[in-house]
């Protein structure tokens, strides 16, 4: 499992990789390996009705399911290419302050079965569900699946 400092680093040099994530007012990541939160400021993901922008919401939501994604392949030695395939969010409410998404790891047999087939074919899909949470409200719900593509085999 990963641990703060590691999600201190995973944020910094994911920062390098998506240069839009230093313009998102995003904060510290939280990861236990059962659930992951980034937390967001509203000012930087404002729109012109003064609430969360659409596009913020969504891109702080795919790249939640790509981090934890990576992270769960991290911690069973994965080296893995993650992209997400295909999702569909519903938009709830209006987000009028600070947000946070929020991930959870699928149940212990699609973790199983997303890893045996990954070792298998060296390529797997895992279906994730993330919300954006505004003061205790789920905002933003979107359902994706994301593919893994092995660069090797775990160590």
């Amino acid at each position: 499992m990963a641990t703060q400092q590691d999600t201190e680093q995973f944020l910094i040099w994911l920062k390098t990789q998506i240069p839009l994530l230093n313009h998102m007012g995003l904060g510290a990541l939280a990861y236990d390996g059962k659930v992951l939160t980034i937390p967001a400021a509203l000012e930087p993901n404002i729109n012109d009705k003064g609430t969360g922008f659409g596009g913020s919401l969504a891109t702080l939501a795919t790249i939640s399911g790509w981090c934890l994604t990576t992270l769960l392949l991290r911690d069973h030695d994965y080296d893995c290419d993650v992209m997400i395939r295909d999702c569909n969010m519903s938009y709830l409410a209006p987000v009028k302050a600070a947000f946070a998404s929020q991930v959870v790891v699928p149940e212990q047999p699609s973790i199983d079965q997303f890893l045996q087939r990954l070792s298998e074919k060296g390529r797997a899909r895992l279906a994730l569900t993330i919300q954006i949470i505004c003061e205790g409200e789920t905002t933003l719900e979107m359902q994706g699946n994301y593919v893994a593509i092995a660069r090797s085999a775990p160590q």
